[in-house]
């Protein structure tokens, strides 16, 4: 599959997630068609071409954990445009997946 597909898919698949909610780079993998592109869901997003309309700020860590390195202004952005959509953090910084995960 081609590059530009698979990032297609993942595009997709993160636009599904609704506001209030995340995932984890796991699960986009998962969704979109492989399990194992966990980190080329990293590259995707980095590269996201409509970032009002490809909401990336939604997908966080295996641990709840948001990106240090948030292509979009880094971490403390991606955790604001979370807390707007009334996502509570937990003391250590991670979001309660339990809770928060699609």
């Amino acid at each position: 599959m081609l590059q530009g597909e698979v990032f297609k898919k993942i595009y997709e698949t993160v636009k599904s997630i609704p506001k209030g909610k995340v995932a984890t780079y796991g699960t986009v993998a998962a969704l979109a068609g492989n399990p194992r592109w966990a980190r080329v869901v990293g590259y995707a997003l980095h590269v996201n071409p409509a970032p009002g309309v490809i909401p990336c700020h939604r997908v966080v860590n295996r641990e709840g954990k948001i990106a240090e390195s948030f292509a979009f202004g880094g971490g403390d952005a991606q955790r604001k445009l979370l807390e707007a959509e009334g996502i509570i953090f937990r003391p250590d910084g991670s979001i309660d997946l339990s809770i928060y995960s699609i």
